[in-house]
């Protein structure tokens, strides 16, 4: 296990110092007021002020009253391979990409299964804001305003029997949308996968929105999972089908690479890649070669999640 922990107590919380000082504010107003009234009531409903962003709730246990990386940050600087390699090929080569209408396909170990719309998947959920630290395998990382909802209401809707122990999602595969598909990177659709319990874990989130608005394109419109514990490639963008299963499933990298990309991908700094170090990372949005920081285990969300992986070998299930 690392040695590096969070302070008792801190562990879902992000220090100021760790906070690159945002260069685009997105509603800078309202963001303002906002901060004022959540400082009294926590729970404050946000929404943006033209009426085209999302009503929200703070959550204020994950990260309310710090700063995130800008929304240019978060948006232009990204994986998602559909639409290329490059980090700046997702928001200049997603604009084809058309996130609606959409659907979800629900299948494997659960009484409910079926096709869905996505307005019947989101109506029950009420959205909240949480701020996460998002850390990459590749050794960069953010923090991120998403808006959502908890991953266990959603799929507790779909009643997964005793023999679901896995849940394996699915990313859209559209070659004349996304045209980083004409690339043999991966075996396409991309696909990742969870343990029952991780899945089910409160941490675990669906996002559907960033910054109060909805998704853009490149970072997994219409909806995409968020696990801030996890290296970033396990947060599966633009899901478009989930299967409930019995036995753990492939997963795309851990497919391609299994030495370097394992099924769990938890943040450990004591696990380095087999090509470089995990022990540090870069904050992105403080300089390309500077703003370099400790690697913290599980990404700073050790008290919540390391029981999870109790007696688990973490440098073997890596």
């Amino acid at each position: 296990m690392p040695t590096t922990r969070p302070r008792s107590g801190h562990s879902a919380r992000i220090a100021s110092s760790e906070l690159t000082p945002q260069s685009v504010w997105l509603r800078r107003r309202e963001f303002v007021l906002a901060g004022l009234a959540a400082g009294l009531l926590p729970g404050v409903l946000r929404a943006a002020p033209d009426g085209a962003g999302l009503s929200y709730t703070r959550n204020a246990r994950y990260g309310a009253g710090e700063t995130p990386n800008s929304y240019e940050d978060i948006t232009t600087y990204n994986n998602f391979y559909e639409f290329g390699t490059g980090k700046e090929d997702p928001a200049r080569r997603a604009g084809r990409f058309r996130p609606a209408p959409w659907s979800l396909r629900i299948e494997g170990e659960a009484d409910r299964t079926g096709v869905f719309a996505l307005e019947d998947i989101l109506r029950p959920h009420p959205l909240e804001e949480r701020v996460y630290r998002l850390r990459c395998v590749e050794a960069w990382s953010m923090v991120v305003p998403w808006v959502g909802f908890p991953l266990a209401d959603l799929l507790r809707r779909f009643a997964p029997t005793s023999r679901a122990k896995y849940v394996a999602f699915t990313t859209a595969a559209i070659p004349e949308q996304m045209p980083g598909l004409a690339y043999r990177v991966l075996d396409w659709p991309y696909v990742e996968g969870l343990r029952i319990d991780e899945a089910m874990h409160p941490l675990a989130f669906v996002a559907t929105g960033l910054y109060g608005q909805p998704l853009p394109n490149q970072n997994g419109a219409p909806l995409r999972l968020v696990l801030p514990w996890k290296y970033g490639f396990k947060s599966i963008k633009s899901i478009v089908a989930i299967r409930f299963t019995a036995t753990q499933p492939p997963t795309s990298w851990n497919r391609a690479a299994p030495r370097e990309y394992g099924f769990y991908a938890n943040v450990n700094p004591a696990v380095d890649h087999p090509r470089w170090s995990q022990a540090r990372e870069r904050r992105i949005g403080a300089g390309v070669f500077g703003a370099r920081r400790p690697t913290l285990a599980f990404n700073g969300y050790a008290e919540e999640v390391a029981s999870l992986y109790a007696g688990m070998d973490l440098r073997r299930h890596f």
